[in-house]
């Protein structure tokens, strides 16, 4: 018989911090938004409803138009990122991996510099340069001729939910290019000086060769870019308000969210369908995860292999 290996204490201790600090912000949290969205409060207390939130939500006509609107807002203000960002953050690491580039470090820097910057700064920031009155943005057209171009893009039902959106490239586009970079970084040498003397090289060597390589990276990034526009909040906030105009053209999941739960205005606070919209808006960032880790990423590591 062999020997039966000791118990590694030293595993479950230096786990627990994180797992009792996980626990208590996120678990716990997530248990206890669930748990609120099956109850109802009245002038005669809480009471039990199951469902009924959710069937208020999706059958009553006021809801179901409010919630339908700030779910295709959020899907339309994620394919935009995911059309303009991922690919141009792909872009500019290939640029930047390239050998011999003069001051690459400091192009990474300064693309990468508004990632850190506050939401409310860069919400500030970009409606004081697009503001009509006293922005930069008609002063900067009319120097270069080109004035009758401006128009006030976060003032139009047309033009604002594409507006902030760009809002959002910009300021998270350093996120995609430095985990492209990294993992252009990681390709093997010897794979490269393979494919150079077959050669394959410029671009065609990073379409044939090193593209199927980031693959995976790519996958990363595409789904942190759905679940981070799925969680957006903060940038519409400052930008347009809670009420997400005008009109409500630019209210997502995350607006609608806070002004039920909390209430704005005229609008009295429901911390109960404010917890139902929070839950649905975990389910779908559940369903979309699931999609990706059991379907996309599956065939992505068996083109790899």
């Amino acid at each position: 018989m062999s020997e039966r290996k000791p118990f590694r204490w030293h595993i479950p201790i230096f786990l627990a911090p994180a797992v009792i600090i996980y626990t208590a912000v996120m678990i716990i949290p997530l248990f206890a938004t669930l748990d609120l969205s099956l109850y109802t409060t009245g002038d005669d207390g809480i009471h039990f409803v199951g469902l009924d939130n959710f069937r208020t939500l999706f059958g009553d006509p006021r809801w179901a138009k409010t919630f339908w609107n700030a779910f295709w807002n959020n899907v339309w203000f994620f394919l935009i990122n995911m059309a303009v960002q991922n690919p141009i953050g792909i872009g500019l690491a290939a640029l930047l991996s390239l050998p011999g580039l003069r001051f690459a470090a400091l192009y990474r820097s300064a693309i990468f510099v508004p990632t850190i910057l506050s939401f409310v700064i860069v919400g500030f920031v970009w409606k004081l340069i697009l503001s009509p009155i006293w922005g930069i943005a008609p002063g900067m057209l009319t120097a270069i001729g080109m004035r009758h171009l401006f128009e006030p893009w976060l003032g139009q039902e047309t033009t604002a939910l594409i507006t902030v959106s760009l809002i959002s490239v910009w300021q998270f586009i350093g996120i995609p290019m430095m985990l492209i970079y990294a993992a252009l970084l990681s390709i093997p040498e010897e794979v490269i000086e393979a494919a150079e003397v077959d050669g394959i090289t410029g671009m065609a060597q990073f379409w044939r060769i090193k593209l199927p390589l980031i693959l995976p990276s790519i996958g990363i990034i595409s789904i942190l870019t759905f679940v981070g526009n799925f969680n957006a909040f903060d940038l519409i906030y400052v930008t347009q308000g809670a009420l997400a105009g005008p009109d409500f053209s630019t209210d997502i999941l995350g607006t609608f969210m806070y002004r039920t739960f909390f209430g704005f205005q005229l609008q009295l606070g429901d911390p109960n369908m404010g917890a139902t919209i929070a839950t649905v808006m975990f389910a779908i960032i559940l369903i979309g995860v699931c999609l990706y880790l059991f379907g996309i990423q599956r065939r992505m590591r068996r083109y790899q292999f």
